[in-house]
């Protein structure tokens, strides 16, 4: 076993739902493992043999965190790259040809080569942030619940209901008070975060809630992003049935979070309102523009992440998308 070599190791991770492709350069090592608690097991014991220098693993969804984690409580240097990076790579060293031990093999050239930086960013730190917003998005729900309640019930029962507001109020605020914190001291939650809160229209929350729980945001397409979020229009079609496009599935706590930073954006940023103002003109019914605008969002947003880029508002209009 080459456990004492000088050379320095780089593996090459590629992810799949079902199983892990691992590749240790360069000693020309390649097995594959189940994407489960025992095949992750199996992996990081192989793995921390040979001390590597980086784990370089592609972002390609969530698939990659359970295996995160397990680096990460061992104390095992890892990067999680943009596949958009790897890619050009291939294409810089002329890799056409594509299997699961070549894409590893892939992987773990890239981080021979290029010495991405590792990632600093905590899985812990993921988890809590995605429970923050979840439980501000909870409260949110109570405090228009009760909002609701107090519009209806007799006024004597008012001092009932306020106390309760008040409290709820208070949490939200303390929420909102540890996502900031959160994205403060974390060194890649700040570069994404700058770079979302660029585009007029999308706050700290709305940010945070595209950070913890679309983690793919920059590192998909378009149309998968759109998807993701759950925006993308769905035909539905049955034989000579032509239905209306819908939009369904999706991750329903972030669509509600970008519907409500639309609201802001159509005011204060010019592509969303003149967007709006052009789909209603033809004849849209308000919540299909809304939605058509947050579908532009994503897919631009998904593009400044991916490019590394900030807001910029003849983007914005370049990015027009068909309802």
């Amino acid at each position: 076993m080459h456990t004492n070599t000088k050379e320095n190791i780089n593996v090459g991770v590629d992810t799949g739902k079902s199983h892990l492709d691992i590749y240790i350069r360069p000693l020309d090592i390649f097995f594959t493992v189940s994407n489960n608690e025992d095949g992750i097991k199996k992996a990081i014991n192989k793995i921390k043999i040979y001390k590597p220098e980086r784990i370089v693993i592609e972002a390609t969804g969530r698939l990659e965190i359970p295996f995160i984690i397990a680096c990460s409580e061992v104390k095992l240097p890892f990067v999680i790259a943009n596949p958009m990076h790897v890619r050009r790579f291939a294409g810089a060293i002329g890799q056409r040809a594509k299997s699961d031990r070549l894409d590893a093999e892939l992987i773990a050239h890239y981080a021979d080569a290029i010495k991405p930086k590792l990632t600093e960013l905590k899985p812990e730190k993921i988890r809590l942030m995605s429970d923050l917003v979840t439980r501000r998005n909870q409260l949110l729900t109570l405090q228009t619940m009760e909002k609701n309640r107090i519009q209806i019930l007799p006024k004597t029962l008012a001092s009932t209901i306020k106390p309760i507001l008040t409290a709820i109020k208070n949490q939200i605020g303390k929420i909102e008070l540890k996502i900031e914190r959160l994205i403060e001291e974390c060194e890649e939650y700040q570069s994404k975060n700058i770079i979302l809160q660029s585009m007029p229209g999308i706050g700290k929350i709305a940010a945070a809630s595209l950070i913890s729980n679309v983690p793919e945001l920059g590192y998909i397409t378009n149309k998968q992003a759109a998807s993701l979020i759950g925006v993308a229009p769905m035909i539905k079609e049955s034989g000579a049935y032509k239905g209306k496009r819908v939009v369904q599935g999706g991750r329903a706590q972030v669509r509600t979070v970008l519907y409500m930073a639309m609201m802001s954006a159509m005011q204060c940023n010019p592509v969303f309102k003149a967007t709006y103002q052009r789909l209603i003109g033809q004849g849209k019914p308000k919540k299909v523009a809304i939605i058509a605008c947050v579908r532009k969002m994503v897919v631009i947003l998904n593009s400044m992440l991916r490019d590394d880029v900030m807001w910029d508002e003849n983007t914005g209009k370049n990015k027009l998308l068909t309802p």
